[in-house]
């Protein structure tokens, strides 16, 4: 592993524990050259994935960028760290589960977005405005009418 640092590569690892989702391990790592100490994780990864884009480009999926989009949408809300990083988890290994290697950035956003609903409104809301791609307040009316349940009829 190479050290943010300096640029070694001789870098050693010091501790390692699963990290609190337990679906990575967090290794405590030193450098010897420069006495830096870092923190790198490892995820199992089942397959390496290609997102197909709704305009044909193909480009390497990153774990990175859905995880930018998701805390985006929850930012300000009062949800977990962790819970965050498990539905991130729980989304990738559905993904990879899915049996093929190309996913559709549409299928990618429809998971995306049922995770979401399922902790927090708000941030579906959020989510689905960008996703969808809202142009009015119209929209956004439109949208979240049809997340209220219907109001019970008056006899």
């Amino acid at each position: 592993m190479r050290c943010p640092f300096c640029g070694d590569t001789e870098t050693q690892v010091k501790d390692s524990r699963p990290a609190e989702d337990h679906v990575a391990i967090r290794r405590r790592r030193f450098c010897p050259a420069c006495g830096g100490r870092f923190t790198t994780y490892e995820r199992v990864q089942l397959r390496d994935l290609t997102v197909l884009k709704k305009n044909g480009r193909r480009e390497e999926f990153d774990r990175d960028k859905l995880a930018r989009s998701i805390r985006i949408a929850l930012q300000k809300r009062p949800i977990a760290a962790d819970r965050v990083d498990q539905m991130i988890s729980g989304i990738v290994r559905r993904l990879e589960s899915l049996g093929d290697s190309d996913v559709r950035s549409d299928t990618i956003g429809e998971i995306v977005m049922e995770s979401l609903a399922r902790i927090d409104t708000v941030a579906y809301v959020r989510f689905a405005s960008v996703y969808k791609n809202f142009q009015e307040a119209d929209d956004f009316e439109e949208f979240v009418a049809e997340l209220r349940p219907p109001a019970p009829k008056e006899e």
